[in-house]
């Protein structure tokens, strides 16, 4: 017998990512709100946005029978009740850009293996894969920062963001073409995720840069 409740041992892994991933991704919409000084109910907007935002463009693009959370509305709830949490909570952080980024880097560890579960489960081939697990797992952020007219953290310079996402995604393609069980691949990715955007926030780790030169005369 499962340890588990039925409907939770019932729900399929990436259903299950995406109820994560919306919790997650609507605490960080709500503190960025919550640096906008918005009402509550721009909190909820905003939660919302970025919590659906990269699955419903997943899901348009896959062409999937119906967007996600119009399938379910309780994942709009789900969003909606941590904005009004966080309305009333985020003054007690003592920092809550911190705050935001370390929950920013929980969600895109969540998210990224969302979008591979569900693609694959579709029997997309591998580069739809590795798109839609970016997708997922960014176009929610970049909504919430682009609407709040703050610099999206997917596009700030010297931070691994986008490079965290696609490693991600390409550790679970690669672990199952290794035969690894989808399962135990999803749990590579969202720690190859996570791994590197947390060494990115801590240590400084980067990638190269264009550097512009001179343009030359001959």
């Amino acid at each position: 017998m499962s340890p588990l409740p039925a409907w939770l041992s019932d729900l399929p892994i990436g259903t299950g990512l995406d109820y994560a991933s919306v919790l997650v991704f609507a605490l960080t919409g709500a503190l960025v709100a919550s640096r906008q000084q918005l009402d509550l109910v721009g909190f909820i907007f905003i939660a919302a946005l970025t919590a659906v935002g990269g699955g419903t463009l997943r899901d348009l693009l896959l062409g999937r029978d119906m967007v996600f959370w119009v399938g379910d509305p309780t994942f709009v709830v789900i969003a909606a009740g941590a904005a009004v949490v966080v309305f009333f909570t985020a003054h007690l952080l003592e920092s809550r850009y911190r705050a935001l980024l370390w929950l920013d880097a929980c969600a895109l560890a969540i998210a990224v293996p969302a979008g591979v579960a569900i693609t694959m489960k579709l029997g997309h081939g591998p580069v739809i894969v590795l798109i839609m697990g970016v997708v997922t797992g960014s176009f929610g952020g970049l909504m919430r920062d682009v609407v709040c007219n703050e610099v999206p953290l997917m596009l700030k310079q010297g931070e691994l963001y986008l490079s965290c996402a696609f490693a991600g995604a390409a550790s679970a393609l690669i672990a199952s073409g290794l035969g690894v069980d989808r399962f135990t691949a999803l749990l590579i990715c969202a720690a190859t995720t996570f791994v590197l955007r947390a060494g990115s926030l801590r240590f400084g780790w980067t990638l190269p840069v264009y550097k512009p030169r001179p343009p030359r005369n001959f």
